[in-house]
């Protein structure tokens, strides 16, 4: 059977992986976009950025591993066109590929910043190595950095440049940072955790172009847009991602029944999660790894359903935090432990049940957070 995998980062490595060590013996063919061969992102913006780990780590295998193991890899080339009826992929190189079954893995790309870009203010992502690259060069050197937007990405750059020294201010709409994912209570933690480490967060404020007079370098951590252009012209169903179903398979626009042969991962999969009951689309890494692999069964004949919950982690300053599920700024929080001292476990329940779970600095615990969620039953603090 001939598989072709379109996508060439971490969901789409991973698949190819899991195929082969799985017994697949037929064709496959991993298509990229980037030039490097598959690679995780989270070091883009923790261990690699911070220059404590080589960019090497980074890469799912060596790019020999790919010849080796007989996977088909096209870096630096785009899929243009895609024909579920005909099983056909058109590449920017016009070669078009006939497969049996396909994989999407075609992740997202950064929202630009229009205010900045239009200005001519100096604008910088995280998405790449490239990226990486560059911000770690523009932190070596000092000076003053801006950073617009206060999720993940955002505060991840924002320890790094003050890190290596950098003056550093964060400019973010919402009145604390991560307010949407975590609540005002953990949030606040954050608040203080980055105010601690000479952090001017400027919060509840929209950033003007003057704001940023005297930045040498403005950091763009707007969120992003999962990459559904071929998914959306092939007649798949779009909305805030590809739709699939619990088996990953995607799904038709406008009848809400899988299209045969076609599955989607990672950044672009809105996905009906069979354990929340609701559809949900996670831009984490392990999510990227998980699905793969499902999809990867299914792919070579399997009828799996991907029903693991939720994961994702960060590293800020002396802050290691893991979160399991999935809640909102609305859903009780309660706290075991020392949420000053940034040593504690948070527990969202909605309608009384634990629908998410978190620790900082405790690493023991990541095993009862999942049990927690999986149960809904808050534990004894």
């Amino acid at each position: 059977m001939s598989i072709v995998i379109v996508g060439g980062g971490l969901a789409g490595g991973t698949a190819a992986t899991e195929l082969r060590e799985q017994g697949h013996t037929g064709p496959v063919v991993l298509v990229g976009a980037e030039q490097h061969a598959p690679y995780e992102r989270p070091p883009l913006s923790k261990g690699y950025l911070l220059g404590n780990d080589p960019i090497d780590d980074a890469f799912v295998h060596p790019r020999d591993w790919y010849a080796e193991h007989d996977v088909d890899l096209r870096t630096g080339v785009e899929a243009t066109a895609l024909d579920t009826d005909a099983h056909t992929v058109t590449l920017s190189t016009g070669e078009t590929l006939a497969y049996e079954r396909l994989l999407l893995a075609t992740g997202a790309e950064p929202r630009r910043l229009a205010l900045t870009e239009e200005a001519g203010i100096p604008t910088a992502y995280l998405r790449t190595i490239e990226d990486s690259d560059r911000l770690k060069e523009a932190f070596g050197r000092g000076g003053r950095i801006a950073v617009v937007g206060a999720g993940w990405i955002g505060l991840e750059a924002a320890a790094a440049a003050r890190s290596a020294g950098c003056d550093v201010t964060v400019f973010e709409t919402a009145d604390l940072p991560l307010l949407r994912v975590l609540g005002p209570t953990v949030a606040t933690a954050f608040a203080d955790l980055h105010r601690a480490h000479g952090v001017d967060l400027r919060l509840g404020t929209s950033v003007t172009a003057s704001d940023l007079d005297g930045a040498d370098l403005v950091v763009a951590g707007i969120g992003v847009t999962p990459r559904v252009a071929l998914a959306d012209a092939a007649g798949l169903a779009v909305d805030n991602g590809v739709l699939v179903d619990a088996a990953l398979r995607a799904e038709q626009a406008g009848t809400g029944t899988p299209v045969r042969d076609v599955y989607a991962v990672g950044d672009i999969a809105n996905h009906a999660h069979p354990v929340l009951a609701r559809r949900i689309r996670v831009e984490h890494w392990d999510t990227a790894i998980n699905q793969a692999k499902v999809a990867a069964h299914n792919l070579a004949g399997a009828d799996e359903v991907y029903d693991a919950l939720p994961y994702f982690f960060t590293d800020q300053y002396d802050l290691g935090m893991e979160y399991v599920g999935n809640a909102g700024a609305d859903d009780e929080v309660v706290v075991h432990g020392d949420l000053e001292g940034l040593a504690f476990r948070a527990f969202w329940l909605r309608d009384g049940k634990v629908v998410a779970a978190m620790h900082a600095n405790d690493w023991d615990a990541t095993d009862d957070l999942r049990a927690a969620v999986a149960s809904g039953e808050l534990p004894a603090g």
